[in-house]
């Protein structure tokens, strides 16, 4: 296998044997759903992150309906030494007339391929699918077919619930899993993690940061544009709400995230609160990566800067976990 590009620290991401970046990139921004992002502020981003070590891009064929796949492409043509160093996953499974037969899955895999401009696709995951069809089972027989077709590489899922994870791992042949993870998703740490490194899955961490929340830079009654689903599901009136502040109401997850402030006060010296909170993910192994959005070259850089922190100290986490089960579980809504 080539080099990775990275210079950041590596983690296996699971049953694929890639060693990709504790950091990742998450293109969702690129595509929709968070306001406006220009294809020059896009593809800045991804040469920052990129050039800052990180080595893993995530994105889906329903992001801005191909437009994030779209941008990606662009980026890997201006990188001729990209193929096998920088390693693109990406999803399905959420666009219309999309079904769990082969077919579909193939159409949907050439769809991507065409979009990112490479011959092979090195992970797909199933997009939140609905449990029922991940219990079928069609839908798996039809990936291993596309594997055999040499459309893609590897799959994997990415799941709302822990049930759903647990199945994937135990069930299916899938080399990864994509979850929801961060300080006010705790549930994991112990219902998860060590389940997913026993038979040796990889975790792809998502809503790392709460959808901006747990940067610190936002105060109660804030209001987003109408094209950021930060106001058009803040309550899960499109999707699961999970995705959207990671099921927390804005005004609460913005006081939740001033104690959490508070509690890491001390830790990481000169660090952001975005980064500590993204530190506080890695310095779980079983994670493989940490996919946080970054629409600017400097969130690109700032990002990738955290996989190089000390880890955050015994009694912050103690704290941490105390913190969430006293006053964050409770406010978490939506399938967990």
């Amino acid at each position: 296998m080539t080099e990775p590009l990275s210079t950041l620290p590596t983690r296996t991401l699971g049953k694929t044997g890639f060693a990709v970046s504790e950091v990742g990139f998450g293109a969702w921004a690129l595509g929709a759903d968070w306001g406006t992002v220009t294809e020059d502020d896009a593809l800045a981003a991804l040469r920052a992150g990129v050039d800052a070590g990180i080595n893993l891009i995530d994105t889906a064929d329903i992001y801005g309906g191909g437009r994030s796949e779209r941008i990606i492409g662009k980026f890997l043509k201006e990188r001729p030494d990209s193929d096998g160093r920088i390693h693109v996953i990406t999803k399905m499974g959420r666009c219309e007339g999309w079904d769990s037969s082969a077919d579909a899955v193939a159409c949907a895999a050439e769809g991507s391929l065409e979009r990112l401009g490479v011959d092979c696709l090195d992970l797909v995951q199933l997009h939140c699918i609905p449990f029922d069809a991940l219990r079928e089972g069609t839908v798996f027989a039809s990936l291993e077919q596309a594997r055999d077709q040499g459309l893609i590489r590897h799959y994997g899922v990415s799941v709302e619930t822990i049930e759903e994870a647990l199945f994937c791992i135990r069930e299916t042949g899938s080399a990864s899993l994509q979850v929801i993870f961060n300080i006010f998703r705790q549930r994991v740490i112990e219902e998860l993690l060590p389940v997913a490194a026993e038979h040796g899955v990889g975790i792809v961490a998502r809503v790392p940061l709460a959808s901006g929340v747990l940067s610190g830079k936002f105060s109660a009654g804030h209001r987003f544009t109408d094209d950021d689903h930060r106001h058009y599901n803040a309550n899960g009136e499109i999707f699961n709400v999970g995705e959207t502040f990671a099921g927390v109401s804005f005004d609460t997850a913005v006081k939740h995230a001033a104690a959490i402030d508070a509690i890491l006060a001390n830790e990481c010296s000169g660090a952001t609160l975005a980064q500590k909170a993204l530190r506080w993910i890695l310095d779980y192994d079983a994670v493989s990566t940490v996919i946080p959005g970054a629409k600017s070259e400097q969130q690109a850089r700032d990002n990738a800067a955290a996989s190089r922190l000390p880890k955050i100290s015994d009694e912050a986490h103690a704290e941490l976990a105390k913190f969430y089960e006293s006053e964050v579980a409770a406010t978490v809504r939506g399938a967990y």
